[in-house]
């Protein structure tokens, strides 16, 4: 598995942790996730410091994980602090709301942003 993470981002370690859910899940597992979301997803995730990570989440043929901008383009892409990832994922905040106070802004498929709570949830299951 390549190295997932960026130093300085506590969302690295949330993001490895999908990556490694999707590694080792079986061949069944993964078209199962792949069917039921069927999207690229482009985090955007910036800290404290001003500095951006990006992580691409491929749910649509491949179902890996990888570092920088997606190939081919997105379906959506997720903008948002590091800290509000780190909350999202840990399920101390809900999407919808992060959106609506806009701590988390998308561009392109807006009702596929909302299946990464999903993903988030498989992979806090499998662990």
């Amino acid at each position: 598995m390549s190295d997932l993470h960026y130093p300085g981002f506590k969302s690295s370690d949330i993001i490895a942790s999908v990556g490694k859910t999707l590694e080792t899940s079986t061949d069944a597992e993964k078209q199962s996730q792949i069917k039921k979301t069927n999207g690229i997803f482009e985090l955007r995730v910036s800290n404290a410091n001003k500095e951006e990570a990006v992580w691409t989440i491929d749910l649509k043929k491949a179902g890996t994980v990888y570092k920088g901008p997606a190939k081919p383009k997105a379906d959506v892409t997720i903008i948002l602090s590091d800290e509000t990832l780190t909350e999202l994922a840990s399920g101390k905040l809900n999407g919808q709301k992060a959106f609506m106070t806009g701590k988390l802004k998308t561009k392109g498929n807006m009702m596929l942003a909302t299946k990464l709570d999903a993903v988030f949830k498989s992979t806090k299951a499998k662990l």
